[in-house]
């Protein structure tokens, strides 16, 4: 779920580091959010990153 569907953000991977220096795993999501978006008239339900969001409030598509 956590892919958007504008961009194709995924999830990434990378280590926590600790203030000794020990590594462990971690993963790293998007942040997703489930919008309407009005596309050719038609409402279409889909799941888009803030910063997709944001480039289409700035180019104008998105009020």
């Amino acid at each position: 779920m956590a892919i958007c569907e504008i961009t194709g953000k995924g999830k990434m991977y990378g280590h926590n580091v600790s203030f000794s220096q020990r590594k462990t795993r971690k993963v790293f999501k998007p942040n997703v959010h489930k919008k309407t978006l009005i596309i050719n008239g038609q409402k279409i339900r889909c799941n888009v990153s803030t910063s997709a969001l944001r480039t289409l409030k700035k180019k104008g598509l998105i009020k």
